[in-house]
């Protein structure tokens, strides 16, 4: 009886003598291929052995996708490396098949994806599959097997023609920005940054941009500092939150460097097209990689600078496990790549500031002189001059002071309307007890979607024309919060014959010209304004301010630097009005002073021992398996001598629609750990976890590092 050489033997019987299969003819000298399996399970994420059969050997190299048998199934993988021996203890499976030849899974993305799975406590195949695009196989076709050897560079294009070619000389930056001169020439150390770095430094900078279009705006600014790199023969990678960034951000760089230089990698685009880029800049045809998150992984060749922009924006976060954040990402690629870093923002997130604090990154900033010439001006209608014009001014939604910016804004050009809401009405409350109306059959909340609509549910979008307060018993209902859609029909009446212009939920807006237009916005959804807002009317302040979130204000302050960056400075008569209460949110937009902002709330965090200060896990479940998942985590750090400090098991809050995957019994536990236990805490926590996924005694728990919305 011949046993299957495809089955490993049983302890009883011993170890084979030799791991190789018998009967197979194998490659040599390198017969053994170790593959990492495509697979979430945690207990899973490590390499297996393989081996390579002599008719797959060409094509077999180490990055390439594969196709493998694991436990009766053909699973997909990537050949991490070829072996002339294995150590498995079993006799090895051949390879089924080489998918592609293409090694789209270079050494560098090899070690980035396990720096981030090692820090988020994930898989190394998650954080593969945010890297590497899906396959489009007809695009292949034309990629080069291996670069020429006298194009070390690989400036050689897919369609055989050559790629784009670094400027030979240092002094070939041109860039024109405002007339004649860089843009960076505005802030301290600008220039000096843009010299180090096209003199082939890597300089780190932190820096919020003063203005948010035009010719010196944050797109210019970026599209400068990647030709800097360009110039000193490397490449570069920035990373925005959206596609109207990325539209903004494309255009101006076309301005400076070849269009055949720069390579777009976006979701959004659609797969043929991002895999077309992912190959050119692969193939070292394109040397400047723009792109929203997933960008953060895109195989730039000779990477010189690495840059984010507006890293507070959630936009930023991966949606899938292990959930990572594109500028933790790009800092990880920094420091193992040896780039340049620039971390451009209007406001300053606290994990930028903490980064300034420790000296990782040196800000660049503008004299306070610049600062006034160039900002609008602003204005808080809570503050005591304000109040004593217009005693009503804390509560009405449209204070006088913003009545009149608007007025006369529009005789000037487009004046912005930021609102906090979506929709037409999207709460509603009892007129008699003020509590929120709730639907009669899931208990969702209430909303209406115009005039004449009926009160709607906006979970399970079920009418309650007969809708009746379970508190009081009142039938009549008021607005609890009002949106966008009502917001612009009370202007249009307020403003009869002028343009109404609105940008929210599915229906944003890019631009708008340079007419006069009042333009409602969404928080996050302001278009740009050619030649800028002639005012900004900042609404709807308090709301944001009093979310239950722990970033409350730092998120609002910067959404609302975000839109002020779009008025005219305040020598062009400029002006912000924002109607909020006063808190040091509003007194740093007063200023202008993000740095500040974030200084005071770091502070803070670091005082209170709350991230960024320290680093926070959370664990979320079913109790049973949440309880057993920590009790194991504490008692493997106990052992280690490290304490952390816990908060929970805590039942999640039931604001969730019905029809959301989490249950009324799962609970959530919060760990809070400081930087310098977080390797050995989110080592024990990736390693129990795949402990308890390979018993399978508990239901699984999600784990996630440095949440934003935990807290």
């Amino acid at each position: 009886m011949v046993a299957d050489s495809s089955v490993q033997p049983s302890l009883l019987q011993g170890f084979p003598a030799r791991a190789l299969p018998v009967g197979v003819d194998l490659a040599k000298p390198f017969p053994v291929a170790r593959i990492l399996v495509e697979s979430s399970l945690p207990h899973l994420d490590r390499p297996f052995d393989y081996a390579v059969p002599v008719a797959l050997d060409h094509d077999a190299q180490p990055g390439v996708r594969v196709k493998v048998k694991f436990n009766g199934q053909d699973l997909n993988g990537f050949l991490l490396e070829r072996l002339a021996e294995s150590d498995a203890g079993h006799i090895l499976v051949p390879l089924s098949k080489v998918v592609s030849p293409v090694p789209v899974l270079t050494p560098a993305a090899q070690d980035l994806a396990g720096a981030v799975a090692a820090r988020y406590a994930g898989t190394v195949s998650d954080v593969l599959r945010l890297a590497i695009p899906p396959r489009v196989a007809r695009l292949e076709k034309d990629y080069p097997a291996s670069l020429d050897p006298a194009d070390p560079g690989g400036t050689a294009g897919l369609d055989g023609t050559a790629g784009p070619q670094a400027p030979e000389a240092e002094g070939a930056l041109g860039i024109p920005a405002v007339p004649g001169v860089s843009a960076w020439t505005a802030y301290r150390t600008g220039a000096a940054f843009l010299r180090h770095l096209a003199a082939g430094g890597s300089p780190r900078a932190v820096i919020n941009p003063l203005q948010g279009y035009g010719a010196a705006g944050w797109p210019a600014l970026l599209a400068q500092a990647a030709a800097a790199a360009y110039a000193s023969g490397r490449g570069a990678l920035l990373v925005v939150p959206d596609y109207r960034d990325l539209d903004r951000l494309e255009q101006a760089l076309m301005e400076l460097l070849p269009e055949e230089a720069v390579a777009r990698l976006t979701a959004d685009d659609g797969p043929t097209p991002r895999y077309r880029n992912f190959l050119r800049l692969l193939a070292g045809r394109a040397r400047i990689a723009i792109g929203t998150r997933s960008a953060a992984f895109a195989p730039v060749q000779d990477l010189g600078l690495v840059a984010c922009w507006d890293d507070g924006d959630d936009l930023h976060i991966e949606q899938r496990a292990p959930y990572a954040h594109a500028r933790e990402v790009l800092l990880l690629r920094a420091e193992q790549e040896g780039t340049a870093c620039l971390l451009a923002g209007h406001a300053r997130s606290t994990e930028v500031q903490r980064l300034v604090e420790a000296g990782w990154a040196v800000p660049v900033e503008a004299e306070r002189s610049t600062v006034r010439r160039t900002v609008p001006r602003v204005v808080n209608t809570a503050d005591s001059f304000e109040q004593e014009r217009d005693p009503l001014a804390t509560v009405a939604r449209l204070p006088h002071a913003a009545w009149q910016a608007a007025k006369k804004g529009l005789d000037r050009g487009p004046v912005l309307v930021q609102v906090a809401r979506a929709g037409y009405a999207p709460s509603l409350v009892c007129e008699t007890c003020r509590e929120p109306a709730r639907c009669g059959h899931c208990q969702g909340p209430l909303a209406l979607a115009g005039t004449a609509a009926l009160p709607q549910c906006r979970w399970c979008s079920s009418p309650a024309p007969e809708w009746k307060c379970s508190h009081c018993g009142g039938r009549r209902l008021r607005k609890g919060a009002t949106g966008v859609l009502r917001t612009a029909e009370e202007l249009g009446r307020a403003f009869p014959g002028t343009t109404v212009v609105t940008s929210s939920g599915d229906q944003v807006k890019a631009t708008v010209g340079a007419g006069k237009a009042l333009v409602v916005a969404t928080v996050g959804a302001e278009p740009v304004a050619d030649g800028g807002y002639a005012a900004a009317l900042l609404l709807d302040g308090d709301s944001l301010l009093r979310r239950e979130s722990l970033r409350a204000g730092e998120d609002t302050l910067r959404r609302w630097f975000n839109a002020a960056a779009l008025v005219r400075p305040g020598a062009a008569e400029g002006l912000v009005v924002v109607t909020a209460t006063d808190t040091a949110a509003t007194g740093a937009l007063l200023r202008w002073d993000p740095a500040g902002y974030a200084r005071r709330e770091l502070s803070l965090r670091m005082e209170l021992q709350l991230p960024p200060a320290v680093r926070i896990a959370s664990v979320t479940g079913p109790r049973a398996a949440v309880e057993h998942y920590t009790g194991a985590v504490e008692a493997d750090l106990a052992g280690a001598g490290i304490a952390v400090r816990t908060a929970g098991p805590a039942p999640l809050l039931l604001t969730a629609p019905p029809t959301g995957r989490r249950s009324a019994e799962d609970v959530r536990t919060l760990l809070f750990f400081p930087y310098g236990h977080a390797a050995a805490v989110v080592r024990v926590l990736r390693v129990t976890r795949a402990a308890v996924a390979a018993k399978r005694t508990m239901d699984p728990v999600q784990l996630r590092l440095d949440g934003v919305d935990v807290l």
